[in-house]
């Protein structure tokens, strides 16, 4: 039986449900996040409010939550000529992928994570990325992050379980995912607690908007990642809203 894990956690909405599903199965859990000069920089700070707001309305999620881990990659951000590290427009490629694709990211953010992980006792390796409603980026499939279980478990010895909990949902049942986790949290009213964190505290827009107030969070509302993140809100709202009073 597995009893922790550390969480890739940037402090948006995908990592903040992954961070609720690890907190939920294990004993203990450890998060990680990468500074890798990226636009949206802003998240690094959304992410401690996160961790924040956690232990203070989900007690006994907050006995279980250790320590956080930044790790400077700055690196990846000189080699990579891509919208989310320069200050160009969103667009697609002609290799039809958007230029919000930072080749090598999760490869990058994955082998590091293993080997914190591999340091610090911890068995699983949480992270939110999915291939249902996504970008198309290559490094967020099923298949590779199966490759990378093999690789990193084999390359150190040491057999790790990569968890992708979103990888087969789109982000209206991210939402209600969310509601799930807080609902089984122990916290009286711990569904509509969690979404109201997602909401208020994580984030998601590519151009760092922390101005703009959206029914769904902060956001600029106009770049791919926020309309993502409402057209799913949307879907979710419509839900609970159709859904018979108990």
């Amino acid at each position: 039986m597995h009893t922790s894990a550390l969480v890739l956690f940037s402090g948006g909405q995908d990592s903040t449900t992954c961070l609720a599903h690890a907190l939920a199965r294990y004993e203990r859990v450890e998060t990680i996040a990468f500074d890798y000069r990226q636009r949206h920089s802003v998240e690094l700070d959304a992410r401690l409010n996160v961790l924040r707001e956690i232990r203070a309305r989900f007690p006994q999620w907050a006995a279980k939550l250790g320590e956080d881990h930044l790790l400077d990659l700055a690196v990846l951000g000189e080699v990579s000529e891509t919208s989310l590290t320069r200050d160009t427009a969103f667009q697609m490629e002609a290799s039809g992928l958007p230029n919000t694709f930072v080749p090598g990211r999760n490869l990058l953010f994955m082998t590091l994570a293993a080997a914190l992980a591999y340091r610090r006792g911890l068995q699983v390796i949480v992270t939110g990325v999915c291939e249902t409603d996504f970008s198309g980026y290559p490094d967020c499939r099923d298949d590779t992050m199966k490759a990378l279980q093999l690789a990193l478990s084999l390359g150190m010895d040491r057999r790790f379980l990569i968890e992708t909990p979103l990888m087969w949902i789109d982000k209206a049942q991210t939402w209600e995912l969310a509601h799930a986790l807080g609902e089984q949290s122990g916290v009286p009213g711990g569904g509509p607690a969690l979404v109201d964190l997602v909401v208020e505290h994580t984030h998601t827009c590519y151009l760092g908007d922390r101005t703009h107030r959206q029914a769904w969070g902060y956001g600029c509302g106009s770049c791919p990642a926020c309309e993502l993140r409402a057209k799913g809100y949307a879907r979710f709202s419509d839900k609970v809203n159709k859904a018979p009073s108990p």
